[in-house]
C-alpha cells in the first residue's frame, strides 16, 4: 500500500527548496498531471501561508490546497493573539500533525510539502511525507523529477550562498527536470523569503532568470 501511495505523490512535479545564508529560495514546476494526461499547465504550487513563511506542493492538488488553508487559518490566528508571526518550526510541526491526523483517520493526504521561511531563529526548511514524517532539511526536492533536480543541487549548491547565488542553482534544478522528466513541465514559480520581505516573483522576472540560466537570450 504505502509504495503505491508514494507512486501517486511521486508522479509528476518537481520542487525545490534551498536554504540561504540570507533566507530561503522555493521553486516548482506549473504542470498538473493525471497518468499521461496533462490537466493543467499554470498550476501554482506555491502556497503563501505568511509573509515569512511559504510551502511548496507535491502530489494531490486538493488534499495540499486544504492543508495551506488550514495552515492560512492557524498562522493568522496566531498572529492575533500573540501579536507576532507563528514560528517556521510550529508550521512545520502543525503540518505534520495534519498529515499524521489524516493517515490514522484511514483518509491519508496524497500530498507532500516543503515548509520554508525565515524567522528569529534564522532561516529554515522542512519536509513533511503523507506519514507525516518531518524532517529538517539544508536542501530538498520533492517530486517525480527530483532525481534530475538533485544532480544540479548536489552538485553546484552551498550552504555559504546568499539567495542572490542559490536562486539560479534553483531555477536550474526544476528546468533540467522539465527537460528530462515527462510529468514535470511547462513553466516555474518562484518565491524568495528574507527577514524583511516574501517576494512572488513575476513571469517577467522568471523569464529573465531562465535565459540567464539557459544562456537563451
Amino acid at each position: 500500500m504505502s509504495n503505491n501511495i508514494q507512486n501517486q505523490i511521486h508522479h509528476g512535479t518537481t520542487t525545490v527548496g534551498l536554504v540561504c545564508t540570507d533566507g530561503i529560495v522555493l521553486t516548482t514546476d506549473t504542470r498538473a498531471s493525471m497518468g499521461y494526461y496533462i490537466a493543467s499547465r499554470t498550476v501554482n504550487k506555491i502556497g503563501v501561508i505568511d509573509d515569512h513563511v511559504a510551502v511548496t506542493i507535491a502530489g494531490g492538488v486538493a488534499d495540499a490546497q486544504y492543508v495551506v488553508d488550514q495552515l492560512k487559518y492557524n498562522s493568522n490566528m496566531y498572529k492575533i493573539e500573540k501579536s507576532k508571526p507563528l514560528p517556521i518550526s510550529s508550521v512545520a510541526r502543525l503540518t505534520s500533525n495534519l498529515f499524521f491526523s489524516a493517515l490514522h483517520k484511514l483518509s491519508p493526504y496524497y500530498a507532500d510539502i516543503l515548509v520554508g521561511g525565515i524567522d528569529e531563529n534564522g532561516a529554515q526548511l522542512y519536509n513533511i511525507d503523507l506519514f507525516g514524517t518531518l524532517t529538517k532539511e539544508k536542501y530538498y526536492s520533492t517530486g517525480s523529477g527530483s532525481p534530475v533536480a538533485y544532480g544540479i543541487i548536489e552538485s553546484e549548491y552551498n550552504e555559504s550562498f546568499t539567495i542572490k547565488k542559490a536562486l539560479p542553482i534553483a531555477v536550474k534544478a526544476v528546468h533540467a527536470a522539465i527537460l528530462r522528466n515527462s510529468g514535470t513541465g511547462d513553466g516555474l514559480n518562484i518565491v524568495t523569503i528574507n527577514k524583511d520581505s516574501l517576494k512572488e516573483y513575476t513571469f517577467e522576472e522568471k523569464q529573465k532568470i531562465l535565459a540567464d540560466v539557459t544562456g537563451r537570450k
